[in-house]
């Protein structure tokens, strides 16, 4: 009961928090002619990178960007992102149809001007520009000079470097930050797995098989049908595949911890965790696939979110469950430190995430009301849902529980992971994937804690259990 007490009190401080975020979201919105000109200029190049448009243009862009006279440019330095494109059309790397770009925090976008010997690029190379590649994972500090230059018709900002781009030195540590967090914490998941748990399939294979339809069969349901009623899927597509992948991840530890406090069958959820994971090798990317192809300047590497998949979670997965093969009693004493670290690893992700995109929630024509109610409702209903179908398949409410909290509550930490390693590749000029994770991986704790009180009187357990 003390332990109760005090993750009420912990989730009544998350509680404050998050209408704290949501009060900051709902202020008024400044516009932003330039960044709306530069999405709307990067969706155009991407589409011709994709191969729907005149692959030409890049060529024209890199010829036409060395005849500037730079001498006439204008001084500028901000921190932002490099940005590359490549016509996809190709068979062969070509060099001369790889257009790079410089994208402000605030949106903006420039046309860089690079070498014409690609060489000046490589790692080792006496340039600006050496290393450009490096670059793209991380954000940057420019110092560069600018032109407005009018090529085919239409008018670009053009940047040359200064100098040579210095790393926002805290971004890169928090990229690095939450691969390995994620990696440890699989580990740690790996730790408190043994083949009983798979083998729960079969000794309960009803509470299993009904967990996996709700988690990967009803849950992208219900988020296309929101996306798609509420508009998200015409006017903000990567707000709607971030529904979509937060909804097609696995659960993860904060499911197992909530099941145990909502005093539900934890090891049912755990073996719907544990099972989920490794189907999410083939259903994650599968299911972003059915529901996104359609989607206009959205392209799903589907490749790179196997491997991600595949490297920060089924391989990790594999090495704790050796570890506790082989050293049992090591694996348990060290299974509360890696629990521990899964929840504060998302914490921190998400407090970083959101720090680092404040001037997300100022866009409140794209994140408004309508936004946070709805990926609210998504884990909310997702509960109320996995309450409902286990019921009327004549599931016990010990059992129950244990599906509800597996159905609404995510591994928000690999979603965001996911959503920041693929974001190039789709085009998501506003990291609203991770951002859409994010918030998810946010108030998942409230829905969570209201639905462990509705518990009490929807799904009533034994007096002696329930105290």
């Amino acid at each position: 009961m003390k332990n109760y007490k005090e993750l009420t009190k912990k989730f009544t401080i998350w509680s404050v928090g998050i209408l704290l975020v949501i009060s900051i979201a709902v202020a008024p919105a400044s516009s932003n002619a330039d960044a709306k000109s530069g999405e709307k200029l990067y969706g155009e190049l991407s589409q011709i990178a994709n191969g729907k448009g005149d692959v030409k243009l890049f060529e024209t862009l890199n010829t036409e960007s060395r005849k500037l006279d730079w001498e006439k440019s204008t001084e500028m330095e901000f921190a932002g992102n490099l940005r590359v494109l490549k016509v996809v059309t190709d068979k062969a790397p070509n060099y001369g149809r790889t257009l790079y770009l410089l994208r402000k925090l605030t949106g903006e976008v420039f046309i860089l001007s690079v070498p014409k010997d690609p060489a000046m690029l490589d790692k080792d190379a006496d340039s600006f520009y050496g290393g450009l590649n490096d670059m793209l994972e991380s954000k940057m500090i420019f110092n560069v000079g600018v032109i407005q230059s009018v090529v085919d018709g239409q008018s670009y900002d053009i940047a040359r470097f200064n100098t040579s781009p210095r790393p926002v030195l805290l971004d890169k540590i928090f990229k690095i930050f939450i691969i390995l967090m994620l990696f440890f914490v699989m580990v740690g998941m790996g730790l408190t797995l043994t083949l009983k748990e798979f083998a729960l399939v079969f000794k309960n294979p009803r509470g299993i098989f009904i967990g996996e339809i709700l988690q990967f069969g009803v849950m992208p349901l219900m988020a296309f049908g929101f996306g798609y009623l509420l508009g998200f899927y015409e006017h903000y597509p990567f707000i709607f595949v971030g529904m979509i992948l937060i909804t097609a991840i696995p659960g993860g530890v904060t499911s197992n911890l909530m099941t145990y406090y909502a005093k539900g069958d934890l090891a049912l959820s755990i073996s719907l965790t544990s099972f989920s994971t490794v189907l999410s090798l083939i259903f994650t990317p599968l299911l972003l696939a059915l529901y996104c192809t359609n989607l206009p300047d959205v392209t799903i590497p589907v490749k790179v979110v196997v491997q991600t998949i595949l490297i920060l979670v089924i391989i990790p997965l594999v090495v704790g469950m050796s570890i506790r093969n082989k050293w049992a009693t090591f694996a348990k004493k060290a299974t509360p430190f890696f629990s521990a670290l899964g929840i504060f690893a998302l914490l921190v992700l998400i407090v970083a995430g959101v720090l680092s995109n404040l001037n997300s929630f100022a866009d409140t024509a794209r994140y408004g009301v309508k936004f946070y109610s709805t990926v609210f409702s998504l884990t909310f209903l997702g509960m109320l849902v996995g309450m409902l179908f286990p019921k009327l398949a004549g599931i016990n409410n010990y059992q129950t529980r244990a599906i509800s909290l597996e159905t609404g509550l995510r591994n928000a930490s690999l979603a965001m992971t996911i959503a920041l390693l693929i974001q190039d590749a789709t085009g998501d000029f506003y990291s609203s994937m991770f951002f859409t994770s994010g918030i998810f991986g946010l108030v998942m704790y409230l829905a969570g804690l209201i639905s462990i009180f509705l518990y009490k009187r929807l799904l009533p357990l034994p007096v002696k259990e329930e105290e």
